[in-house]
């Protein structure tokens, strides 16, 4: 990966997105991956669809006087992902999140399952040592295994933590986990369960100026807002509500960011895609 990006396909194009990637900070790169989905499939889809209803949103940002017009980004295209060999999608994930780091870009990614984010995180922390995870999401992710496997949605944040080292991942809106979830994340996360915008102060006072890599699994918010998912988990929070902590924490450094688990098959009138969109443009225009 010396001189071309490898893996890479252009199939849509977010709106209003630059064609010239040397005068680009940040990267918009597409995963569709569902391998590991334990629920309902679909996800390896979003990517397309999130570029294809971005049309129907506007470039300009009414919360942040920002528009995306007046704004250099890039958007790669999708990862070639070989469907079914988790290993190979891993390792191609990695590789190209690391060529665009080296190359001192951001990335701002959408899955894609939560399992995309192992492969993201882990070359960030090559690059960022200190670096702290900010995770909003309706499930912990912290199971051992699922099924057998280490390597799926179900244990994401496992892999992370083990990564990351103890209380460097801050877990926000979680409502449902196992016994023994609960029992891991007491001893080794920052968790706020069920919580999210009144713990917002605490967590930054925290992080204290540290890397953040920030993922978003769109089931933190309720299937009313988001019903296009994998797996749903009623009892969540607003899209309002969601996009309000975005701003709160544009005083952090954010390096990298990422959004996962919008599934169109279930999507009712692209409401999850639309938001998809929504929440990308206000990473983009934030961090």
């Amino acid at each position: 990966m010396d001189n071309k990006i490898d893996f890479i396909e252009q199939k849509a194009v977010f709106m209003a997105a630059s064609n010239k990637l040397e005068q680009c900070e940040k990267v918009l790169l597409g995963i569709p991956f569902d391998t590991t989905t334990s629920f309902r499939p679909g996800t390896r889809l979003a990517p397309f669809r999130i570029r294809e209803v971005s049309e129907g949103i506007e470039e300009y940002s009414l919360y942040q006087d920002k528009s995306l017009e007046d704004l250099d980004f890039y958007d790669a295209g999708d990862i070639v992902l070989p469907f079914g060999n988790v290993s190979e999608c891993l390792q191609r994930i990695e590789k190209v999140c690391k060529w665009f780091l080296s190359r001192g870009k951001k990335v701002f990614s959408m899955g894609g399952e939560h399992l995309v984010s192992w492969p993201l995180i882990k070359a960030y922390h090559e690059y960022y040592s200190d670096l702290v995870v900010v995770q909003l999401d309706a499930h912990a992710d912290l199971r051992e295994e699922y099924l057998g496997e280490s390597l799926s949605h179900a244990a994401v944040m496992r892999q992370v933590v083990e990564l990351l080292g103890e209380k460097k991942v801050f877990q926000l809106g979680i409502r449902s986990c196992t016994r023994d979830e609960l029992n891991y994340a007491h001893k080794n996360t920052q968790l706020y369960a069920d919580k999210l915008l009144d713990v917002i102060d605490e967590v930054k006072e925290k992080i204290q100026g540290r890397p953040v890599y920030f993922t978003l699994d769109i089931d933190v918010m309720d299937p009313a807002y988001a019903p296009g998912t994998g797996t749903p988990e009623a009892g969540g929070f607003s899209s309002r509500e969601v996009i309000k902590l975005m701003h709160e924490i544009q005083s952090l450094n954010v390096v990298g960011f990422d959004v996962v688990e919008i599934s169109p098959p279930y999507d009712a009138a692209d409401i999850t895609a639309i938001l998809g969109a929504k929440i990308i443009r206000e990473a983009l225009l934030a961090y």
